[in-house]
């Protein structure tokens, strides 16, 4: 296992996450290493959440990888259409493969009774159509057997907040957990925003501005940022979250704390 990503976990855990998420490559690239990870996240006694693509893979190599992680107790999957390996030319549904999203969530209830997470998009997919046509593949893939959506990155709450209305108003039910990302390279996240789709505030980049060389004031906005946007949504009703990690708890961990969720056996200490 990554020492990186261990250390993450041995950080994370004693907060109680009700599960961790494992990616892997584009491609599939590390699905071998990524399903030993698994395993041995959910010897920790914490519940694990693997990543499954469509990408570079028959149905039946997929359906064989989710029966590996059935037998080895794993229970939720995280599925996911997937991105091709760069400079393949853009996403091509393999022959024999699963085409997208909804289909991958099909085939694996097929195969057993996952509890399956699926992507959502509170700024639109890059490649859809409309924010309208968006949100109809989101339901695909909820009417196809997912429980619950973890959103893609955003940093304004009201984005994230409007979009949870307008998927109830088409009949989407589940969970809608709000992805949040710490940012401790704002120049990498503005980059890699404007290739997902997600928008950065000029707010934000005013925060950030002169701090390239100053990675410990990096942190602190960073946390207060994440934290006061779950501030608001908190405010707002929402009662669960999904940390982007990056394989670095201390953020994620501060942010925590600061929303008040501790450690069970600080709990109940006293001064």
């Amino acid at each position: 296992m990554d020492l990186a990503l261990w250390e993450c976990v041995e950080r994370l855990a004693p907060l109680g996450p009700a599960y961790v998420s494992v990616t892997y490559g584009a491609g599939g690239s590390t699905r071998d290493r990524t399903h030993a990870t698994v395993v041995r996240i959910l010897k920790t006694g914490l519940t694990p959440a693997a990543h499954l693509t469509c990408v570079a893979a028959t149905r039946d190599e997929v359906d064989a990888v989710a029966r590996r992680y059935w037998e080895a107790g794993i229970r939720h999957i995280v599925a996911l259409r997937g991105d091709a390996p760069d400079g393949t030319g853009g996403y091509v549904p393999h022959p024999g493969g699963y085409a997208y999203a909804s289909d991958l969530v099909a085939g694996l209830k097929r195969v057993a009774d996952f509890d399956i997470s699926v992507a959502a998009y509170p700024e639109g997919h890059p490649q859809a159509a409309d924010p309208g046509t968006d949100l109809d593949h989101l339901k695909r893939k909820i009417d196809a057997g997912a429980s619950q959506a973890i959103s893609q990155y955003f940093f304004d709450p009201e984005v994230f907040l409007r979009f949870v209305e307008k998927a109830r108003a088409i009949g989407i039910t589940v969970p809608i957990i709000p992805g949040i990302l710490p940012v401790t390279n704002f120049a990498r996240v503005r980059e890699f925003s404007a290739n997902c789709g997600a928008s950065v505030p000029k707010w934000m980049a005013d925060l950030f501005e002169g701090l390239d060389d100053d990675p410990d004031t990096r942190k602190l906005v960073a946390a207060t940022v994440a934290a006061e946007q779950c501030r608001v949504l908190l405010a707002n009703g929402v009662r669960q979250f999904h940390f982007y990690t990056l394989n670095r708890a201390d953020l994620t961990f501060a942010i925590c704390h600061i929303l008040g969720v501790r450690p069970a056996s600080a709990k109940g200490d006293t001064a």
